[in-house]
């Protein structure tokens, strides 16, 4: 059966995730560690029993998201004899997940991901004054219908773009928090009644989110990107590739660009994928996948019980 392994990104996050596998495990525990040491913080401390205001601040979720998908991949791996270029035939990962997904593959160390998603995180909640940007979840709608809101929103000065296709009936809009009540209200005008703002920090994956990218296009020049094992699905073009020079400009485009979730998941269905892995906090992909496409079998990897019964079956 063709697998491919998943990543979640932000809204997964919450107060205990990663602790069973630390107390199951002393590979998760090393984990945990190398990333705590990495970024001179305890990350850890805080993602096990800290202030939950304090985890959902964007540059300590979006490297804490990445350290508890790589303990479930370092579990898996030397628990189970577990090679992720024998098992899987794509990754891919939502937003950030996508830098979970590069590191479990091979591409980025996990010192470098830590690093990158610090940074990332920073440029991200700094791009844009808090109360200018916001987002909402347009529910009940398919992508072009959501577009043509987006579009209809948006003012000359004023942007207001379709983000996140995540699933049919759920795209997430964001912009000027002003263009994104116009959205609210051209929605419900047009039947939608389930067009709610997000409780985000900042308009992610819209051009406002510029001067961010400009950021991580330097953060990433002072990496070394490897081929990765097995082909990654890219956010922004839903089409794999290994190439680490297009893999780089892809990540850099990725911050002000759509995350095109529902086609990655529908091109490796295309390809011949059976089953979706995610591996990380939350269950966020494998219900997505379940709106997506039904025929696809999806399973999250989150606990010491969870990986168990994957690696029996």
């Amino acid at each position: 059966m063709k697998r491919a392994f998943v990543f979640p990104g932000q809204g997964s996050q919450k107060i205990g995730m990663g602790k069973a596998l630390a107390d199951a495990f002393s590979e998760a525990r090393e984990v945990f560690q190398e990333v705590d040491d990495v970024l001179g913080q305890k990350l850890s401390a805080l993602m096990f029993e800290g202030s939950e205001d304090e985890l959902k601040l964007t540059e300590n979720t979006q490297p804490a998201l990445m350290s508890v998908s790589m303990a479930v991949l370092r579990v898996l791996t030397k628990q189970g004899g577990f090679a992720l270029k024998d098992k899987a035939s794509f990754v891919a990962g939502h937003s950030l997940g996508e830098y979970a997904a590069l590191c479990a593959a091979g591409s980025l160390t996990l010192a470098d991901t830590a690093r990158l998603l610090r940074h990332r995180g920073h440029a991200m909640q700094k791009a844009v004054p808090v109360g200018i940007g916001g987002m909402a979840a347009l529910m009940g709608a398919d992508i072009e219908v959501a577009r043509e809101i987006a579009a209809a929103a948006a003012t000359h000065d004023e942007v207001c773009v379709a983000a996140n296709d995540n699933a049919s009936g759920q795209i997430v809009l964001s912009g000027h928090l002003t263009a994104i009540d116009r959205a609210i209200t051209i929605a419900a005008e047009r039947g939608f009644r389930r067009c709610v703002k997000l409780q985000v920090s900042a308009p992610f994956h819209s051009p406002l989110m510029q001067p961010a990218a400009d950021e991580m296009r330097e953060a990433l020049d002072q990496v070394v990107l490897e081929e990765p094992a097995v082909p990654i699905i890219p956010n922004v073009t839903a089409l794999p590739t290994q190439d680490p020079n297009e893999i780089r400009q892809l990540l850099i485009a990725q911050v002000t660009g759509a995350v095109r979730w529902r086609e990655s998941v529908l091109y490796m269905k295309e390809q011949g994928v059976a089953q979706l892995v995610e591996c990380g906090a939350g269950n966020v992909l494998t219900g997505l996948t379940k709106r997506i496409d039904k025929e696809i079998a999806a399973v999250s990897l989150q606990t010491p019980e969870d990986i168990e019964a994957f690696l029996k079956a």
